[in-house]
Parts: structure tokens; C-alpha cells; sequence
């Protein structure tokens, strides 16, 4: 790699740590002070450096703005899928990615089961907003007002006994699944199928997905599924964390 370019990178690096005098980036760098100072210029320029008044320099907002384009290119379902592999893997159990999209929630991507027991779903069919894992935990990132208005215009459609049927009960599920991190539907669409689901976040913090395993009562319990949460929540984390989420340290 070119030297000057090489020596441009390792300064950007050394100024991740906090804000520098010129003396410390020679110094860390290995290199005369008028060479360091001709990087600074020219980095400052560009915005990818700037100085305060006693002269230390610190990283400028090019790089906030670069790093903002990199995280928003960055798909999610390309992204999310190795970590969902891993947990079909893990599981045996088949394993969704679904997001909200204009009012509606659609499956992203799904891996089967390896028991050989197939489910209806698939790619690109909608989910019901009142009776699934992974829509609760995506409407559950939504604004209060915004849950009001979803609550009030679902069609409740009763596809078990177990099915949420009122505006009501659907939002003290949402704020359920918004204080706990994590859903889960039990035999609430299906009622031989128990899922759980939890959110995938961007480096925002703002819920982008939401992962699930899904399980027919014959393979498993409905305490059993909800024993999958430690696995399913590794999954997740592991793929916010890919698109640049840090979670906040515990109070």
C-alpha cells in the first residue's frame, strides 16, 4: 500500500482513542512532525480531522458521515443470515427473518427445519400483525401513538382459540414484548406451532428485524421453545452487532 496513504490510516487510528497534539502523532507514528503535519492538513481539508484551539486534533465528521453511509449499506438479510444458520443449526428448528415494511410485516428469509416437518410460510408472505412472534417484537419498537393506530386498524381474524382478538389486549402485548426484549406466540396463529421471536437493531439502536424459531408441539413444548430464548438471543445480538449496534451498558 502506498506509504503516504498507509501512514494517513494509522493516524485516523490513533485518533479513535481521543484527541492528540501533534507531537503525540509523530511520536505514535514513527515520523518526523512536518510529514505528520502535512497528513493532518490535508485529512483536515477533507474533513476527516479537525483541531480545537490548543491544537490537538481529533476525528472529523467525514468519518461519522462515512460510517452512517457503511452501516446503511449494509442489508440486513445478508447480513443476519450466518448468525440464523448458526441457530437452525443449533435448533434443528426452522428459523425466520421477517421486517416491517409499509404497514406490513413480510417474511425476508427462512431456513427449513431439519426434522423434515415443513411449515407454510415463506419468503415474502405477510405475517399477521396480531398473531405472531415476529410482528409483536417489530410493532413493539413502534411509538406508542403508532401501536394505537395499528391496534385500532388490524383485522382480528381468530386463527385459534389462543388468538389475540381485541385492540386492547394486543397492546399490553406490545408492551410487553417492548419491556421483556423478546415475543412469543403460542399456538396463537397455528395452534400445533409455538414461536419465539427477538429484535435484530441497527447501530441506531432502531429494530430493523426480528429472528424467530418456530416448533411444532410435537418436536417441542411450549417450554421448551421458550428455552431456545439464550440461543435465539446470542443470533440476534450477534447480527445487531454486525450492522454496528452497542448495547448499552446495564444501569
Amino acid at each position: 500500500m502506498n506509504q503516504t496513504v498507509t501512514r494517513a490510516l494509522d493516524l485516523l487510528i490513533a485518533l479513535q482513542d481521543g484527541a492528540r497534539a501533534l507531537d503525540e502523532c509523530a511520536e505514535r507514528l514513527g515520523v518526523h512532525k512536518s510529514t505528520v503535519l502535512r497528513l493532518l492538513q490535508t485529512l483536515e481539508a477533507q474533513r476527516f480531522v479537525t483541531h480545537d484551539a490548543q491544537h490537538r486534533y481529533r476525528l472529523g465528521s467525514r468519518l461519522f458521515e462515512l460510517s452512517g453511509a457503511a452501516l446503511a449499506q449494509r442489508d440486513v438479510r445478508e447480513t443476519a443470515r450466518p448468525h440464523l444458520e448458526r441457530l437452525n443449526e443449533q435448533t434443528g428448528q426452522t428459523v425466520h427473518l421477517a421486517a416491517y415494511e409499509s404497514g406490513d410485516v413480510v417474511y425476508i428469509d427462512k431456513l427449513e427445519a431439519r426434522t423434515g416437518i415443513r411449515m407454510y410460510s415463506r419468503v415474502g408472505l405477510r405475517a399477521p400483525l396480531h398473531a405472531t412472534a415476529v410482528a409483536k417484537v417489530l410493532l413493539a419498537d413502534q411509538p406508542v401513538s403508532a401501536r394505537r393506530e395499528i391496534a385500532e386498524r388490524i383485522e382480528y381474524t381468530p386463527f385459534t382459540a389462543q388468538t389475540i382478538t381485541d385492540p386492547a389486549a394486543f397492546l399490553a402485548s406490545l408492551e410487553q414484548v417492548h419491556s421483556d426484549g423478546f415475543a412469543f406466540d403460542t399456538g396463537e396463529h397455528e395452534s400445533f406451532i409455538n414461536c419465539i421471536a427477538a429484535p435484530i437493531r441497527d447501530g441506531s439502536g432502531a429494530v430493523v428485524a426480528a429472528a424467530s424459531v418456530s416448533v411444532p408441539t410435537m418436536s417441542l413444548s411450549a417450554d421448551e421453545v421458550r428455552a431456545l430464548l439464550p440461543t435465539l438471543l446470542t443470533a440476534v445480538d450477534a447480527a445487531s452487532a454486525d450492522l454496528g449496534w452497542t448495547p448499552r451498558p446495564a444501569a
